[in-house]
This record gives C-alpha cells, sequence and structure tokens, in this order.
C-alpha cells in the first residue's frame, strides 16, 4: 500500500468518476484505474463500484474513507512539522465552508491575514451546505470546517453570534410586527433551504408545533430572498447569512423568542492539528478575541 493509491482512492472519493479524478490529480484515467485496482487487490475489498462514467463508493469502501484520509492527514502533518523544524512553513490547508456567513463574513479576512502570515501554506476552500461539512469532518477530508454551534462531535471555537430573522415581502401582514413567533407562521407559504441552520429553524416552529405551507425549497439564498420579494412566501435566515440593508420588497424581524446563532470552527482534535491546521485555528481565536469579525 502507497501513498499515491490513498490519493488516488480519497480523490476518485471526492470526484466520484475516474475522468474528474484523474483531472484533480493530473494524471491519466489510466493510473487512476491502476492505483485503485491495485489498492483493491492488497485489501482483498472492492472500494469503488464501476457504474459508466460515475463510480460511487461501495460500503466498505465508505467504511475505509475515513482511515484512508486520517493517514493522508497525518502524512501531510508529518510533513509540515519536519518543515517547521527546518525553520519552514508550507503545504496545504483543507477548509470547508457552510455558506454566506462563513464565506463572506469570516474566510476574507481570516484567509488575507493568514495568507499575510503564512504566504507558503496554500488555503483550499470548499463550499457545501452544513451537512456535507459536517460529513467532511467525519471523514477527514477536511481539516478544519465552519459550522454552526455547539457541536459535541468536534472541538471547536466560537467566532461570531447572530440571530435567526424572519425574511417577509414588505407589504405582507406580519410586516408590521416587530418580532415574528412561530405560531404567526402557521399555514404561511415558507421556503425552506439546507443552507445554513435548518435544524434551529425546524426546532423553533416544531416547539411551537408550527406547520408553515413549505412550497418551494431552495439550495441558494439569492433565490430564496427573490421569491420573498416578489410576495411569494416567507422564509427564516440567519442575519448573518441576508445583505444589510434588506433588498427592495423584504424586512426582516426578529423572532420570538430570539433564537442566538453561534457560528465557529470545529475539528476532530485540537490536539492533533497540523501546524498549518493549528497556525490558522490560533489566528481565528486571535480576531474573535480582538473582535474583528463582523
Amino acid at each position: 500500500m502507497t501513498f499515491t493509491q490513498l490519493e488516488v482512492f480519497a480523490a476518485l472519493a471526492r470526484a466520484g468518476s475516474f475522468s474528474r479524478a484523474a483531472a484533480l490529480l493530473g494524471i491519466t484515467q489510466s493510473a487512476v484505474s491502476h492505483a485503485l485496482r491495485a489498492l483493491e487487490d492488497e485489501l482483498q475489498v472492492q472500494l469503488v463500484r464501476r457504474e459508466g462514467i460515475h463510480s460511487p463508493l461501495t460500503d466498505a469502501g465508505a467504511r475505509l474513507l475515513q482511515r484512508a484520509n486520517d493517514i493522508l492527514q497525518q502524512k501531510q502533518a508529518l510533513q509540515q512539522e519536519a518543515d517547521a523544524e527546518r525553520g519552514i512553513a508550507r503545504g496545504t490547508l483543507h477548509v470547508a465552508s457552510f455558506g454566506a456567513t462563513s464565506s463572506l463574513r469570516l474566510l476574507p479576512m481570516l484567509v488575507a491575514e493568514y495568507r499575510r502570515r503564512q504566504p507558503a501554506v496554500q488555503v483550499r476552500i470548499d463550499e457545501q451546505n452544513d451537512d456535507t461539512v459536517v460529513k467532511w469532518l467525519l471523514e477527514r477530508r477536511v481539516e478544519i470546517g465552519f459550522v454552526v454551534l455547539p457541536d459535541e462531535r468536534f472541538d471547536t471555537i466560537p467566532l461570531i453570534e447572530d440571530e435567526l430573522v424572519a425574511l417577509l415581502p414588505a407589504g405582507h401582514r406580519l410586516a408590521g410586527q416587530r418580532s415574528i413567533r412561530a405560531a404567526d407562521l402557521q399555514d404561511e407559504p415558507f421556503i425552506r433551504t439546507s443552507a445554513g441552520s435548518g435544524a434551529q429553524i425546524d426546532r423553533f416552529l416544531a416547539g411551537a408545533s408550527t406547520q408553515p405551507a413549505t412550497i418551494y425549497h431552495f439550495e441558494q439564498m439569492s433565490s430564496m430572498q427573490g421569491f420573498v420579494a416578489l410576495g411569494h412566501a416567507c422564509a427564516i435566515a440567519a442575519r448573518l447569512a441576508v445583505p444589510e440593508p434588506p433588498p427592495e420588497g423584504i424586512v426582516y424581524r426578529s423572532l420570538s423568542p430570539r433564537q442566538r446563532r453561534v457560528t465557529g470552527l470545529a475539528v476532530r482534535s485540537l490536539q492533533r492539528l497540523s501546524p498549518a491546521a493549528a497556525g490558522f485555528v490560533a489566528l481565528a481565536r486571535e480576531m474573535a478575541r480582538k473582535k474583528q469579525f463582523g
């Protein structure tokens, strides 16, 4: 078993096909196939299903992926430790972000300062929904992820606090209220999204046994805002995830009771971070302490 074989397996899991994995790694498709076959032969288990252009993991492959990613992370950490002993800071840091709050309000200034301090470290950022960020952290596909706290599965660092707000059409019957109760949304045309705080929104509604009439489901915040502005439905989102001031045709209202939300960093273990990740976490703590986010 070689690191190259594990890297090919991990890339194939991310890409979902042999051709995309080859492009990701900068090698030929036959080289990807050869490396994977050699790994499967050594482990005596099939890791990937060959289904035309798609190549999903088998159940065994999904179980072994976390171990492979852990080995690759430790390999990278080992190289970074060795470089640090020689006074060199370099390598690649993998970070997962979950949307507007982290991608627009936290990452730009954090990455800019990190690159100034660690110019030889390449920061790779992948943006996904909340559930995928957590999945990637658990599978060790990324070393650091932005999540909504608390999350007992990880070591976490709180960075910024905001609240959930109702997004209402400006002419809506509820727009004149200072705050919105869950019960106010009963049977209201409603937009749900898997992008950001979905579980917290569900708890807020379920706590009052409220069932809005969910008729739209959007992944993109811009789509949600467009339909609210046209008067088609109401929605709930995090204040840091929506633009200020509100777009024309939309008003924001706090929820009652107030729904506090904390966003922060999550890692599998603060004690096992690579030097590049440890530096990123230390900088994030420093900036949060100085209240530089927001």
